[in-house]
């Protein structure tokens, strides 16, 4: 036997994606999955696209899940704490909600309500020392879609002072997948289809957890739902500093991590190209005319954005090549 994984709340978008991962992965066997509404439905009734994985939906309680080593948390926003506080100590936990995200108890409460968790290690091996950090934790705090596309984007640039933290924007588009399962009108083929709506403008919940991962000190961010079922494309403008090249500081930044790509000069990202992937493509430049520092950055929100970025922090967390069972390059046309 391998390492003993299960996934909770296993039907929705996310999960799906983590079953569809951890289905292939050489080292990870799927013990359990568990869903809400689903329960006792086999898994190819709400993922046909995983036919052939002989898994039925048990329900989401720490019974069906003590047993594994690991269990990754699919869940609403604000129900994963709970859960993880019934779970054995020993049992491995990677979270794909904001429960555990904040360390800011007021930031919390101000954009997601309800008392505060605690802060986990922050899962996004490609900020400095993550990666040992995420090595050696037993509960980790896997990032927010949007906040993975916004922090491989800028943080380097922030922590090498090429860029002033006070003055960053943020304008990302995000296919439809990153909004949940759920049935919502807004959602529906035919509002959705030959349309791009803003939506939370100036009140999106990954505001406080970007500002945290990169340093920023102000930040105007503004997501966009786009006629697509998954990736994000966000376009990160900064003060520079001084004429640091930020191409340059990215390269540097980059060099050892397997799944961001800056794209050679003149090339610029697309949703489409990350598909099905786990990495992050990057490209940067100064604008002619603002002298504003510009990088684009593109993910899958269910790969690097979700479902991938979990199960990379599952491999540090028992000493694994983090690129095992995860797809770096994209699914095309």
């Amino acid at each position: 036997m391998g390492i003993r994984v299960a996934v909770a709340g296993a039907s929705g978008y996310a999960g799906g994606e983590l079953l569809r991962l951890l289905a292939g992965h050489p080292e990870f066997d799927l013990v359990a999955a568990t869903a809400h509404s689903s329960a006792g439905q086999p898994v190819i009734a709400v993922h046909p696209q995983l036919a052939g994985l002989d898994l039925v939906f048990g329900a989401t309680d720490p019974a069906t899940l003590a047993d594994a080593d690991l269990v990754f948390l699919a869940l609403p926003h604000g129900q994963s704490a709970a859960l993880a506080a019934a779970l054995p100590e020993t049992v491995k936990v990677v979270d794909l909600g904001a429960d555990h995200r904040l360390r800011d108890a007021d930031a919390w409460a101000r954009y997601y309500g309800g008392p505060h968790a605690g802060a986990w290690t922050y899962g996004l091996p490609e900020l400095p020392g993550q990666r040992a950090a995420i090595a050696a934790a037993s509960r980790v705090a896997s990032t927010g879609c949007y906040a993975v596309a916004t922090t491989l984007a800028l943080a380097p640039l922030i922590a090498a002072g090429a860029v002033l933290p006070a003055d960053v924007v943020v304008v990302a588009a995000s296919g439809t997948s990153g909004a949940g399962r759920a049935a919502k009108a807004h959602l529906l083929g035919s509002e959705v289809m030959g349309d791009l709506s803003p939506y939370k403008v100036g009140a999106h919940q990954h505001v406080p957890e970007i500002k945290q991962a990169t340093g920023a000190t102000g930040l105007s961010f503004t997501p966009v739902l786009a006629p697509m079922p998954r990736g994000i494309l966000a376009t990160v403008t900064a003060v520079p500093t001084g004429d640091a090249d930020p191409r340059e500081v990215l390269a540097t930044a980059y060099a050892d991590a397997p799944f961001v790509h800056l794209l050679p000069e003149g090339a610029w990202p697309h949703t489409a190209a990350t598909a099905g992937s786990n990495s992050c493509h990057l490209q940067a430049t100064v604008d002619v005319d603002s002298g504003r520092v510009i990088v684009v950055s593109a993910i899958d929100n269910l790969g690097k954005g979700a479902a991938g970025q979990a199960v990379q922090n599952a491999n540090l967390m028992f000493d694994l090549p983090e690129t095992t069972g995860l797809p770096i390059f994209g699914v095309a046309p």
